[in-house]
């Protein structure tokens, strides 16, 4: 009977990024690739969030205004509907990218908090 065991290796040094790109500086801090596009990531969810809220409050003002219209109703539902789609697209967007960021080395790609705190005024 063979009986075979089972050790757990390490299969390498963990993903760095490409070239200069994924690079951290020597003290630690973010390169400028990754501040760059950690700051668009961040301006872009902030605007689909607004754009949500946006169209969910027109959508909830045409379902309230739509009275007995059955179309005026079904455009305000249609509006809220794709509103919500959109937010899960931004959302699993986002999920993606940090998955994306992990694998190419880039595992603080979507610090957020860092693109608010860099907007306060000092």
């Amino acid at each position: 009977m063979n009986n075979l065991i089972v050790v757990e290796q390490p299969l390498g040094p963990p993903l760095q990024g490409v070239g200069t790109w994924g690079n951290k500086s020597p003290e630690g801090s973010s390169s400028l690739f990754e501040s760059i596009l950690s700051n668009i990531i961040g301006v872009l969810t902030i605007i689909a969030i607004i754009w949500f809220v946006f169209v969910l409050i027109t959508g909830a003002i045409g379902w309230i205004s739509a009275g007995g219209d059955k179309q005026a109703l079904e455009n305000s539902r249609k509006k809220i509907v794709n509103g919500l789609i959109g937010l899960i697209i931004v959302i699993a967007s986002v999920f993606l990218i940090s998955l994306i960021g992990s694998l190419i080395g880039i595992p603080d790609i979507l610090k957020i908090s860092n693109f608010i705190n860099n907007l306060a005024i000092k």
